[in-house]
């Protein structure tokens, strides 16, 4: 799959700086992603595309990594293409997700209703965005 990635052509200082700030908002978005592959109350998704717009204005090396990396490049291209995730995926990422909301609503913030609602609103958002997905089917080659 061809992304379309240009980076500035010019090299003045300026531009210097800008890239290096999208270099690191890349980077810093890319480990909050990581993070939320295994916590799912952070938006894996959105902050991997994010790192990778970001690697596309300041890196060609570093979007080329993201794009074969093992981890995350499936599913930067599955996503990109509009194929969606695996169902299992899916499932367990909603039982992460309102197991993880459940006890830190009841057990972290007890009394505290209007962080509760907050938090069962976020997890109500996140499942409808993650049913609405496609549900990409592997096919066995």
């Amino acid at each position: 799959m061809e992304q379309k990635c240009d980076l500035p052509k010019e090299k003045s200082s300026s531009n210097k700086i800008v890239r290096a700030l999208f270099f690191g908002a890349g980077t810093v978005s890319l480990v909050i992603g990581a993070v939320g592959i295994v916590l799912p109350v952070l938006p894996t998704t959105p902050l991997l595309l994010l790192a990778f717009a970001c690697y596309c204005r300041s890196s060609k090396r570093m979007t080329q990594w993201i794009l074969t990396n093992k981890y995350f490049g499936d599913y930067i291209r599955r996503y990109m293409e509009g194929k969606g995730i695996p169902l299992k995926t899916k499932i367990i990422a909603l039982a992460f997700l309102w197991a993880t909301i459940t006890c830190s609503a009841f057990f972290m913030v007890q009394n505290w209703l209007i962080i509760q609602l907050i938090l069962f609103a976020v997890a109500i958002g996140v499942t409808i965005h993650l049913v609405k997905l496609p549900t990409y089917k592997e096919t066995k080659q």
